[in-house]
């Protein structure tokens, strides 16, 4: 490739990077800035105009690390259940022969397609009313609590996985349980991380079901929360445009600095590398 493609390469990179960028840069300067500057001009501010009043302004409000916990009960229930129901069932359909395999797998695909707010009514029907669960962690965990997507993938995964290595294991009297704890899922760990990821984002940002199935501030997650104070109290604010997006950087770190960390991790290895021929 010529020195100049090299240079173009480099300049359409820079650019799309700055255009992806600018909007997290205009959000961290906007909740730093004392007094509100909308235009394009606020994105380069006076540094005597930046300041934290409006962190404490929002956490005044909603109570910003309580939000925060919230959250990451949320998340991390999501994750704990998605794991685990994704791992044994991806195994199931990967591993295992029984009769219906194939219809399950299949409907596994056919729920990609069934848009989350079509079941929503029936949900917290079912979650409010019958089980009780209204106000409560497992009323906002259960509905993501299988996810099936992290099946399918734990199945594409599970089928790279040679089944040598399972017969030999059940020669020696394992179980499927011991294959499955010492054998798949120390060769899957890429799927395992790629779920955690994929599978924090969702519930990480979720906010029409946590609003719709808690009533009590004391559970809501940050969302819901920055929700509620844009909509009931950012109007008697002295800065609500800083407020809101000092809200949404606290609510906005989590998810970069875990995609800082590990974005290298999105890259699958090949499993086959791990088994000798």
């Amino acid at each position: 490739m010529s020195r100049g493609h090299h240079i173009l390469r480099g300049i359409v990179l820079a650019l799309g990077a700055f255009i992806f960028l600018f909007p997290f840069y205009y959000m961290v300067i906007g909740s730093l800035q004392e007094s509100p500057d909308p235009s394009l001009a606020g994105a380069f501010p006076n540094p005597a105009n930046l300041t934290l009043d409006n962190y404490a302004a929002i956490n005044s409000r909603i109570g910003l690390l309580q939000g925060l916990v919230n959250s990451g009960i949320f998340a991390g229930g999501v994750i704990i259940c998605t794991v685990l129901f994704g791992v044994l069932v991806g195994y199931a359909l990967a591993q295992l022969q029984w009769r219906g395999r194939g219809v399950t797998f299949s409907l596994a695909l056919l729920v990609q397609v069934v848009p989350f707010q079509l079941l929503m009514i029936p949900l917290y029907v079912l979650i409010a009313r019958d089980y009780g669960l209204a106000d409560s962690y497992a009323g906002m965990i259960l509905p993501f609590a299988i996810n099936s997507t992290a099946v399918i993938i734990f199945r594409q995964y599970f089928l790279q996985v040679p089944k040598e290595l399972f017969d030999a294991a059940r020669i020696d009297g394992a179980g499927e349980l011991k294959l499955l704890w010492s054998i798949a899922i120390p060769l899957v760990r890429p799927a395992l991380l790629t779920v955690v990821l994929l599978t924090f984002i969702g519930p990480w940002n979720e906010f029409l079901w946590p609003f719709l199935v808690t009533k009590e501030a004391s559970l809501q997650p940050l969302a819901v929360s920055l929700a509620n104070y844009l909509s009931n109290v950012a109007a008697t604010a002295a800065n609500p445009f800083g407020a809101i997006l000092a809200g949404a950087c606290v609510l906005a770190a989590p998810a970069v600095l875990i995609f800082i960390l590990f974005q290298r991790h999105f890259v699958s290895t090949n499993i086959g590398s791990g088994v000798k021929g």
